[in-house]
């Protein structure tokens, strides 16, 4: 097992198998562990509200690098150009 690890601007990704469950994800704005490791404090994407998050094992990191590769990829797929929102530092 891996041991969950992010940066600030990295995005918590909550994906559940359940039919019912909708994905979630938040940018990570505050570590409280100089390693990375959780807990994080998450900006959540749909209510713009953060949150202390000890994520489960339905949870896992996107960092900043991974972004901007998909969003890469996306831009090539579709021809569309997007932004990417500049991460929101927040000190701990």
């Amino acid at each position: 097992m891996t041991t969950m690890r992010a940066h600030l601007g990295d995005q918590l990704v909550v994906e559940s198998n359940r039919s019912e469950a909708t994905r979630r994800e938040g940018e990570i704005v505050g570590l409280h562990r100089v390693d990375g490791t959780p807990p994080y404090d998450v900006r959540w994407s749909d209510t713009d509200e953060v949150a202390f998050v000890f994520p489960g094992p339905d949870a896992h990191v996107q960092c900043t690098e991974q972004r901007k590769h998909a969003e890469q990829r996306e831009r090539g797929a579709s021809g569309a150009t997007r932004v990417p929102a500049e991460p929101h530092l927040h000190e701990v």
